[in-house]
This record gives C-alpha cells, sequence and structure tokens, in this order.
C-alpha cells in the first residue's frame, strides 16, 4: 500500500506563492498517474494537476493554467505543485493522489478513480 503525505500548505495573501509537496512511500515507477486536487468547502472536489510518470506529460486544470506547474522527483519520492498568483479562490483543501494506470492519465484524468491518497494540506488564501 502505498502512503501519500502532503506537505507546503499554509495562509498567504492573494498574489502570493506556495510550493504544496506530496511524500510517496516508494518511488513511482512508471505506470502511475499522479495527481492534485483540492476541495473548498461546499464544492466538489476538483482536479488542480495532474502527471504521468510514463513519459512526464502533464495535465493542468483550466482554472489552473499558467498559475501552476508540476513536477516529479524521483530522488525524494515527491510531487511537488509550485502555485503561483494565488486567489481567494484557490482556498482548500489540497491532496495528492496516486494510482496505477496502463493507459497515462488521459485528458479525463480529473474524472477517474485514484487507488491512493493523501490527507490534504490547507491552503488559505486571503484577499
Amino acid at each position: 500500500q502505498v502512503q501519500l503525505v502532503e506537505s507546503g500548505g499554509g495562509s498567504v495573501e492573494s498574489g502570493g506563492s506556495l510550493r504544496l509537496s506530496c511524500q510517496f512511500s516508494t518511488r513511482m515507477y512508471s505506470g502511475y498517474c499522479l495527481a492534485w486536487f483540492r476541495r473548498a468547502p461546499g464544492k466538489e472536489r476538483e482536479g488542480v494537476a495532474a502527471l504521468d510518470t510514463a513519459d512526464n506529460t502533464n495535465y493542468i486544470a483550466d482554472s489552473m493554467k499558467g498559475r501552476v506547474t508540476i513536477a516529479q522527483d524521483n530522488t525524494k519520492n515527491t510531487l511537488d505543485l509550485q502555485m503561483n498568483s494565488l486567489k481567494p479562490e484557490d482556498t482548500a483543501m489540497y491532496s495528492c493522489a496516486a494510482t496505477m494506470t496502463t493507459r497515462g492519465c488521459g485528458d479525463d484524468w480529473s474524472g477517474r478513480l485514484f487507488a491512493h491518497w493523501g490527507h490534504g494540506t490547507q491552503v488559505t488564501v486571503s484577499a
């Protein structure tokens, strides 16, 4: 069972930046879709970004394009999410997820079932 632990959340002002990190208990070799999701109070969970470990293809949600980058660090077994130009509407609990796949993440990655989840890290952006 893969364990995921998120870190890096916090409180920032609008326009600020945060770097979230997801620590995996094992190296995530080729054949995984790794992703970040978020859930704001009273809203549905939504995908933020995903990465295909087979070829490092990135998938970024439209609401976050131009403001986030996602990257895997195999030396540390982490999945990092750099978020810039944060807005109050980005306030949410951010969770990382991983699932094995034979077809990559795919354009429908945000609607897929992910097998492994972390507990999340809170991001709060003030106006």
